[in-house]
């Protein structure tokens, strides 16, 4: 329990942080970077879940940068207020993010 409680904040971190750095990203604050970073990994959650291991975010590739940009753009529409993506910024976002996440580990090893 501890340690999803690390990863999600750890995960909301990293979101405010490329949401300073992307043009078209726009985070409201830390409560709503936590409430993006849980409904990004629900959503990363049940898209891997449907489609299998070849778009998890440490398999990725094209398919898994375009499916977490994809997760990134469709959450603003299911948490309105707390976070605003363009289609751009999603799409650099998710290069950041990747970028940002061979740095910093969102999981507990």
């Amino acid at each position: 329990m501890l340690g999803m409680i690390v990863r999600f904040v750890v995960s909301a971190l990293v979101l405010l942080l490329v949401s300073y750095i992307v043009p078209g990203l726009r985070v409201n604050g830390f409560t709503g970077a936590l409430i993006a970073a849980v409904v990004i990994a629900v959503l990363g959650y049940a898209i891997e879940k449907l489609f299998g291991d070849k778009i998890t975010r440490t398999g990725r590739g094209a398919v898994g940068f375009i499916t977490a940009a994809v997760v990134i753009y469709f959450s603003q529409f299911i948490v309105p207020g707390y976070i605003t993506v363009s289609i751009i910024g999603a799409l650099l976002a998710s290069l950041v993010i990747g970028i940002v996440d061979s740095f910093v580990p969102t999981t507990l090893r």
